[in-house]
């Protein structure tokens, strides 16, 4: 176990003064009489250098669905240099014809360490132009660099970080192309690294969304397509679901298609959108969840020998309480009872609510979402979701990034308007949540057509600070200017046995709340929100405590156990350091 020292960045007041200009700059003391919440999000996006658009379909009217699903982000560290840097997936549009230094590329950011990012895409060798999808991040080679995947209609790419700043496509080289041979292009979404079979080699799941071809998908006026009286793009009723995708780790840098053999096709469930891998019995092997749209959606229970079974119906996951199938967009999971089992949040479309499954243990949920308090916003619709302490009181929140997917219902009264703002839920430790929105600063209330959202500290300020990816506009980058004196701990996992990345490892949480132990937990995951890529290091709120002890339970079976840490710094566990403690 080591405690890294972070890099000098400047101190609260220069930062805010830097970014903010047109923001006053307050003593704490002003700060927490100013913000009702202690704390608000400020976007600074701009001032921060993310500048550059997002081009993903026609801006007003859109001919096909693939012009309305967006594009997902990432918060990873693909410096190794303990700050976290940026990565916003780029889509295109059917009637551009683009000049080579003109067309739209997906973007990678490096942290300055000083509030701002700089443009590195060029020189990382990333720029990609095609409809991109989502994002997942994992070091699949186990050389100490994370990677990336990025799904596409079409092939996808998996980037190799070559550890010297730069980046290789090497998809086809290990097989994770998706082209399935038939001339038909796959339209991959969410996806997540994976080791389900605990054999330390990280494995990738790939969500579908539709088997699309533009030459014989029907157009808007051909139904017509409609949506409250307003022509839109077809589908996805009446359009063939795509298949998922498992691919098998082989440990040479290739991988298997195990889609079959595994039992990932033996589902109902299709029009795959969020994917979310998290250990959701307590049987120390990783399930998956695959949110997915106008159908119900899937749960992946995980077999131990290389086998899935879908219990998505019978475990409860896969209905709205009534029943219905949903249109499922993102996915997160969280402890947020603080009772040992993994919850899961859900975004749907508009004229639904997000969904709340508190988890039961056996693989049972139970449907919370109108006794939680979230069944009170049906009129926006949810894509990126994420569990997230905000205020680091010790109890998990929840952010909802919304925006319409048809561009066509512009600013009319159909719900709230295609551009839309996101919804904050705090977390009141009984159950409840209360929406705290309208005091959470103006980044929170902005109305965009969001879509990926990630969450990470940025700044390293011990704040959980928001990325946003929206359609056809600039990137949101929500920082999260905290007021209020809770404590703070980050826990970096660094795999030796396991996979390098820590991917799967449950990390346990022990502090005092109230005079009483409290117990977090949480599992370093790949993918997850709406098909984006959050922080790898696993973040805690404490409250008022100063120290709390840690466990970290990784995949191979050992466990490190550290007492007695010091709060309000990263903490890297490597493998093994501290096991038996």
């Amino acid at each position: 176990m080591t405690m890294p020292r972070l890099p000098r960045r400047p101190n609260r007041r220069q930062f805010i003064r830097s970014l903010c200009a047109s923001v006053p700059v307050f003593s704490f003391e002003q700060l927490a009489r100013a913000l009702p919440l202690g704390v608000e999000f400020v976007n600074i996006a701009r001032e921060a250098g993310l500048r550059t658009p997002t081009i993903f379909g026609s801006e007003h009217k859109n001919k096909f669905l693939l012009e309305t699903t967006g594009c997902g982000c990432a918060f990873f560290d693909y410096d190794n240099d303990g700050w976290l840097d940026i990565f916003l997936v780029n889509g295109t549009r059917f009637e551009a014809q683009w000049a080579p230094d003109k067309a739209p590329v997906s973007r990678l950011y490096k942290n300055n360490r000083d509030g701002t990012f700089t443009d590195v895409t060029v020189e990382a060798g990333v720029a990609r132009t095609g409809w991109g999808q989502g994002v997942c991040a994992g070091d699949f080679d186990n050389d100490g660099h994370d990677d990336l995947f990025v799904t596409y209609w079409g092939d996808c790419a998996l980037w190799k970080n070559l550890g010297n700043g730069k980046f290789i496509d090497v998809a086809a080289k290990a097989g994770v192309t998706t082209n399935p041979g038939n001339g038909q292009a796959r339209w991959n979404t969410g996806c997540a690294f994976l080791d389900y079979d605990r054999d330390g080699h990280l494995d990738l799941f790939v969500a579908n969304y539709i088997d699309f071809d533009p030459k014989t998908t029907p157009l808007p006026e051909s139904g017509p397509c409609l949506y409250k009286a307003i022509m839109v793009a077809c589908g996805p009723p009446g359009l063939k679901g795509g298949k998922n995708i498992l691919y098998h780790n082989n440990g040479d840098g290739t991988f298997t298609d195990v889609s079959e053999k595994s039992g990932i096709l033996k589902t109902n469930g299709t029009y795959g959108l969020g994917v979310l891998v998290a250990d959701f019995d307590n049987d120390g092997w990783p399930d998956i969840y695959v949110a997915d749209d106008s159908t119900s959606s899937v749960l992946f229970r995980n077999n131990h020998d290389g086998t899935f079974a879908d219990v998505g119906v019978e475990s409860g996951v896969a209905y709205s309480p009534d029943g219905k199938p949903q249109a499922g967009m993102g996915v997160s999971a969280a402890d947020y009872d603080c009772d040992g089992k993994l919850d899961i949040v859900k975004t749907n479309f508009a004229g639904d609510t997000s969904s709340l499954y508190r988890n039961q243990g056996a693989m049972n949920f139970e449907d919370q979402t109108f006794q939680s308090g979230l069944g009170r916003n049906t009129r926006f619709l949810g894509w990126g979701v994420n569990f997230l302490d905000f205020d680091n009181d010790g109890w998990t929140d929840i952010l909802v990034t919304n925006g319409h997917v048809y561009p066509e219902v512009g600013e009319t009264s159909a719900e709230s308007g295609y551009r839309e703002r996101k919804v904050l839920y705090r977390n009141l430790g009984n159950g409840k949540f209360a929406d705290v929105s309208m005091d959470a600063g103006p980044g929170i209330l902005e109305q965009v057509p969001g879509r990926g959202c990630a969450v990470g500290d940025f700044d390293n300020n011990g704040s959980l600070d928001v990325l946003v990816n929206c359609v056809n506009d600039v990137p949101q980058l929500l920082r999260c200017r905290n007021a209020l004196p809770n404590h703070w701990i980050k826990i970096k996992a660094v795999g030796v046995k396991s996979n390098r990345t820590g991917i799967g490892a449950r990390v346990y949480c022990t502090s005092m709340l109230a005079g009483k132990p409290h117990r977090q937990m949480d599992e370093v995951r790949s993918g997850g929100s709406y098909i984006s890529q959050g922080d790898f290091r696993i973040h805690f709120g404490l409250g008022a405590a100063v120290t709390a002890d840690i466990e970290v339970h990784w995949p191979s079976g050992v466990v490190d156990r550290v007492k007695g840490v010091k709060a309000d710094r990263v903490v890297v566990v490597k493998e093994g350091s501290a096991a038996g403690g």
